[in-house]
């Protein structure tokens, strides 16, 4: 499974981007907003950080606005992708972008596995089903999960599945265990993935051991 940081947050890009396990960033309109730069400087310069998908939202309501958006930020950086919404005038756009336009498309906001089926048969290169929004109105996401990877692998399918807004270790498990092509986590996830307390109660008696060691 790959990891996408969450974020719009260059030098969190940094410090996740420097431990060598990081394959590829998402943004959303929320995130640029809390970095408070200008969105294009933010997209330009994550793009030269890691040379993996950079996703930058699409912000227009009408398909033929949607692709006109989505070249120009298209021409921010090769890695560019382009988030577009699971709306109908955002599945009217996809094929458009993704065929004629040689632009990928992330489609994004997808909270049901019919919803996702739509994005895939539109023909989107990614396609994210959001998770903590789903669990914030108590409805259960990891079915989602397991709904989504099953349509796509039943009727062939090439669209990566991306689980976003990943917020937990049990959410990156159960993507794991589904075969989810990509989750989106926010740095803190990330680092708190490396850490278990039986690896730092190991490390100490060993470092204490090695005290007592003839040098």
């Amino acid at each position: 499974m790959k990891i996408f940081l969450d974020t719009a947050d260059v030098e969190a890009v940094r410090r996740v981007h420097a431990t060598g396990l990081l394959d590829g960033v998402t943004t959303n309109p929320s995130k640029v907003a809390e970095a408070g730069r200008k969105f294009t400087e933010v997209v330009k310069e994550i793009c030269s950080i890691i040379p993996g998908p950079v996703s930058a939202e699409a912000m227009s309501e009408t398909a033929e606005e949607m692709i006109e958006e989505a070249q120009r930020i298209a021409s921010i950086a090769p890695n560019v992708v382009v988030k577009i919404p699971m709306t109908v005038e955002g599945l009217k756009a996809i094929p458009v972008l993704e065929k004629e336009k040689k632009v990928k498309v992330n489609c994004t906001m997808a909270f049901s596995a019919t919803q996702a089926f739509l994005a895939m048969k539109a023909g989107a290169t990614y396609v994210t089903i959001v998770l903590s929004r789903l669990d914030a109105v108590a409805q259960e996401s990891e079915g989602l999960i397991y709904d989504t990877i099953v349509i796509r692998d039943n009727y062939g399918f090439t669209s990566e599945i991306i689980a976003g807004s990943v917020k937990t270790q049990n959410h990156v498990l159960a993507c794991l265990r589904a075969g989810v092509d990509i989750a989106t986590v926010p740095e803190s996830l990330f680092f708190q993935m490396f850490k278990h307390p039986l690896t730092d109660a190991a490390l100490d008696q060993f470092a204490e051991d090695w005290k007592k060691v003839p040098k």
